[in-house]
């Protein structure tokens, strides 16, 4: 799957089988929220980025309409990770929204814009997949924060 956002001129490649195991996962924890963290790299010129792994949260407070992770035993996982995959890095942040669309609320804009202030985080620009879904349909809607302003990624037609 490809997505871009023309206005900002990013680009975003996924592979399906990525997607449908982050769907997977998310619909077990039905019906409360789930997600985890978003693994890849960047074209060399950081326009295109190729999403190819997630890691899951050890702890985390999950609802209907909530999910805050915890950070513990995480950097254990992503060390090992890194180690056995040089080339690749935190990228952004998954959830999903049980029986919701994939619009970020007012608590996914807190958490996306704390994520983007770290001093943490090694990236200036995190992406962040909303997995809403219900029994009929699943939407997806990937998003980044980019100059102070939330932008979403659209599919591109093949």
């Amino acid at each position: 799957m490809i997505l871009t956002n023309i206005e900002i001129g990013l680009s975003i490649e996924i592979d399906d089988k990525l997607v449908g195991n982050l769907i997977y996962i998310g619909k077990k924890h039905y019906p409360n929220e789930f997600g985890g963290f978003l693994i890849g790299n960047y074209s060399d010129d950081f326009k295109k980025l190729n999403i190819t792994d997630t890691i899951l949260p050890n702890r985390y407070k999950s609802t209907p309409f909530l999910f805050e992770r915890e950070n513990i035993g995480v950097d254990e996982q992503f060390e090992k990770f890194y180690k056995e995959n040089p080339q690749k890095f935190y990228v952004g942040e998954w959830h999903t929204h049980p029986n919701n669309l994939p619009i970020p609320s007012n608590m996914d804009i807190k958490a996306m814009n704390n994520i983007t202030n770290s001093k943490e985080v090694a990236i200036q620009n995190p992406i962040f997949l909303i997995i809403g879904y219900n029994k009929i349909k699943t939407e997806l809607g990937f998003y980044i924060i980019f100059k102070n302003k939330i932008y979403k990624y659209e599919t591109v037609n093949k």
